[in-house]
């Protein structure tokens, strides 16, 4: 066929493509010669046939009943099946009736339906014809409240599933959702030939029968079936949902045959002239489609026969289109150039070649300014992003950071100055799925250097410009510190708007989250680990107030503060609120700050800030090691609430053994755990000067960790550490502020008068 596509054409050819195709479908019968065509609404095609002698159809089993007994007729599967077809598909499906299982229930009492059996039972049965329920089309569906069902599959596939349905009220169902909350689904296997299902109730619906009284179970086309609220209380559900939700059945040709096999019998080989042959998945057998280019009926000769593509308008020609067997050609007419294609090159005039030269020339130039203007833009964009970049560096203390280290000889490398670049790439942008943690003062994110190395980025939420000369101060100082149990401080950003602290990176979740986790069961957390643990953690907190060049107080001590690392090493994290003290001082005055529970009364009252602040809140750490339980509950009665004051009142009250964690009861000796409990007695002391110095504690632990270095417990020690799991890196600060000795309830963590005279209640010697 040619054509050449003018708009006279345009208009002519929509109307005479009509009438081509319709003729070109009458060429290609659907049915055998003399054979009926359609069953009162529904087409039949070959292999399908109407008639029980299988004159009409490829065999017996593609046989259909047409019943005339209803007006319009309706075919039925077989020649005796009870079973109504609604569509036979050309693609290799069909759409049949439903049937649903149903139970209803007034008063906790089954009422009858008319269903297939007295048992309420549902089921189809293709054993014996080319079918198979579609494992990818249907989903098997239970609604109700109450409800449960099971299919069992007997035929093709045998296996056995099912799904449970339940809500209280009709506010919990969600429209258009099947997840279990007033209906729920399950998928069924391929090669499903038969199945029978029933619904039951385990409460008969007592509860629910104001408005869900019947329970349903049955297989569908999932994409017909949308459950609704409405359906619980819809007492035709059954008669509605076998009307109007079908199931879907796949059907083939050449019963327990490939493609392959097939073949080899020419006289019985299904698939006629221009077809392909394609084995069928969802069970044995294979199925015929027409070649790219053809249509037809591919089971029926003469076969599938060459479509005219060029008398559809939705051929992808421009100009002239030439019909081909099985394809189709595009081309241009004379004077012009192209493929002829609409998706393409189309066809252009020779005389427009030198109108495109002049056009090609405008858009290049035009593309070569936007070029120019686009570099001028970025350019002067990237010298104001460097000043803001100095700006931020200067405000930071930058310029007061080099200057320290000019003095200090170079005592902490340039390279822990990092850049912003550095920083974005390590964290992905600061991509959420890279945050590790949130706390008072800002985020912590995780971030990996080029040299592969995993680090903590903090980026605090505000920059205190008055402080910038004691942050550069802390800075310089923590950087310089190194002892194995403090996390390290690798160095910062001063380029961006608050300045950035990397730290090293601790991937084994805290002390806290373990003993949370660890509570009332046997866990890792022996006796052996938790002494280790504080010896550790004393160690460290012994090292900043004496050891370090300038001597620092944490302020913060506490469980969610201390590290593990992979081998379980305890790190002292979180110096946000630390404070340096000059070497000629011995307390300080500043801002309250820490966390209840672990706060140290003396500290909260007179607001001056000692080393021996730490040793109370290190003695509350204890206390927790010791008991497993959170330093301030509102689960425990009142005078118990705060740890501090109820571990010190068991001691007086000889009921030590009472509060002890189990665990550690068993597996310490209880001259162990006096002496233990004694040291966290004496850092519990309201006055600061009678606790010990941390010095002295971590001396009383250490003695304590050496008396569990037996060959044996190492061992154990060693099997016990490298069991442990769960990776959490948390960086949490949860900071509370008031000024001087009296509290206002705006600089106290948001609390109102009556909860912190609950704090200064709590803090109290009882």
């Amino acid at each position: 066929m040619f054509s050449i596509q003018s708009p006279l054409t345009l208009i002519i050819f929509p109307w005479l493509g009509l009438s081509l195709v319709m003729t070109t479908l009458a060429s290609n019968p659907i049915a055998k010669p003399g054979c009926p065509t359609k069953c009162g609404n529904v087409t039949i095609p070959y292999p399908f046939g109407i008639g029980r002698d299988g004159a009409c159809s490829l065999s017996k089993g593609y046989n259909v009943n047409c019943n005339t007994s209803f007006t319009p007729p309706k075919p039925f599967l077989g020649t005796r099946s009870i079973v109504e077809i609604m569509d036979i598909f050309g693609n290799g499906q069909m759409r049949i009736k439903n049937f649903l299982a149903t139970k209803c229930y007034q008063g906790g009492e089954l009422v009858s339906q008319s269903t297939q059996s007295s048992l309420n039972m549902s089921w189809i049965n293709l054993n014996g014809l080319p079918l198979v329920f579609s494992a990818t089309a249907n989903k098997f569906f239970v609604v109700g409240c109450d409800d449960y069902a099971v299919i069992l599959g007997t035929r093709g596939r045998a296996f056995t599933t099912g799904c449970f349905s339940n809500c209280a009220t009709p506010d919990q169902v969600i429209n258009g959702s099947c997840s279990g909350i007033g209906c729920c689904q399950t998928s069924i296997p391929t090669g499903l030939k038969m199945f029978v299902t029933g619904v039951a109730s385990p409460t008969n619906h007592t509860n629910v029968s104001d408005f869900n009284q019947c329970g349903h179970a049955f297989l569908a086309e999932q994409d017909k079936f949308t459950f609704k609220l409405a359906d619980l209380s819809d007492l035709k559900f059954a008669n509605r949902t076998k009307d109007r939700v079908p199931v879907m059945l796949d059907w083939f040709v050449g019963v327990n045959q490939t493609c392959v096999q097939a073949k080899r019998n020419l006289t019985s080989y299904a698939c006629r002239k221009n077809s392909n042959c394609t084995d069928f998945v969802n069970g044995s057998g294979y199925r015929c489609t027409c070649l790219s280019g053809y249509h037809g009926n591919p089971y029926l000769s003469p076969g599938c026969t060459d479509i005219d593509e060029c008398i559809s308008p939705s051929n992808d020609c421009s100009h002239i289109c030439t019909n081909t067997i099985g394809s189709y050609k595009c081309s241009c007419p004379k004077g012009h150039r192209g493929d002829g294609l609409n998706s393409g090159s189309k066809c252009t005039s020779n005389r427009s070649e030198f109108v495109m030269r002049v056009g090609l020339g405008v858009s290049f130039g035009f593309i070569l300014l936007v070029i120019v203007v686009s570099w001028i833009y970025f350019s002067s964009r990237r010298k104001k992003l460097m000043k803001k970049k100095e700006k931020f560096f200067e405000k930071n203390g930058g310029v007061l950071m080099k200057q320290q280290l000019s003095q200090n000889g170079g005592a902490m490398e340039l390279s822990k100055i990092f850049s912003t670049e550095e920083l974005k790439v390590a964290t992905n942008n600061y991509s959420e799925d890279r945050i590790l943690g949130k706390g008072g003062y800002g985020t912590v994110y995780k971030g990996i250097l080029k040299d592969g190395r995993e680090v903590a980025i903090k980026k605090s939420k505000i920059a205190d410009e008055s402080q910038v000369e004691q942050f550069i101060n802390e800075v310089i100082i923590l950087t310089q510190i190194n002892h194995r149990n403090v996390v390290k401080l690798l160095g910062c950003c001063l380029e961006t708007e608050v300045p950035l602290l990397v730290y090293e990176c601790i991937s084994n979740g805290t002390l806290s989250e373990h003993l949370r986790k660890s509570k009332g069961i046997t866990s890792l957390l022996t006796w052996a680990n938790c002494i280790r643990i504080a010896a550790e953690a004393a160690d460290a907190l012994a090292y900043l107030h004496s050891a370090a060049s300038t001597p620092i107080i944490h302020r913060d001590i506490k469980s969610a503060n201390i590290l593990l690392d992979e081998s379980y090493t305890a790190k002292i994290a979180d110096f946000g609120a630390s404070r340096l003290i000059p070497i000629d001082q011995s307390q300080v005055t500043t801002l309250v700050q820490g966390t209840l529970g672990y706060l140290d009364p003396e500290y909260f009252h007179t607001s001056q800030l000692t080393e021996k602040s730490d040793v109370y809140s290190f003695g509350v750490l204890l206390a927790e090691l010791l008991t497993k339980e959170e330093p301030l509950s509102f689960d425990r009665k009142l005078e118990n609430r705060n740890l501090a004051t109820y571990f010190v009142s068991s001691m007086k009250e000889d009921r030590l053994m009472e509060v002890l964690d189990p665990q550690l009861v068993r597996e310490a000796s209880e001259v162990q755990l006096v002496t233990v409990a004694k040291l966290v007695k004496k850092c519990l002391n309201l006055l600061g000067e009678d606790r010990p110095t941390m010095k002295e504690v971590a001396l009383e632990l250490e003695g304590l960790k050496k008396q569990n270095r037996h060959p044996w417990s190492e061992q154990n020690c060693q099997e016990e550490t490298t069991g442990l799991t769960g990776q959490h890196d948390l960086y949490p600060v949860i900071l509370c502020g008031l000024e001087g000795n009296n509290p206002s309830t705006e600089e106290f963590c948001g609390l109102d008068s009556a909860d912190i005279d609950l704090v200064t209640e709590l803090n109290q010697p009882r």
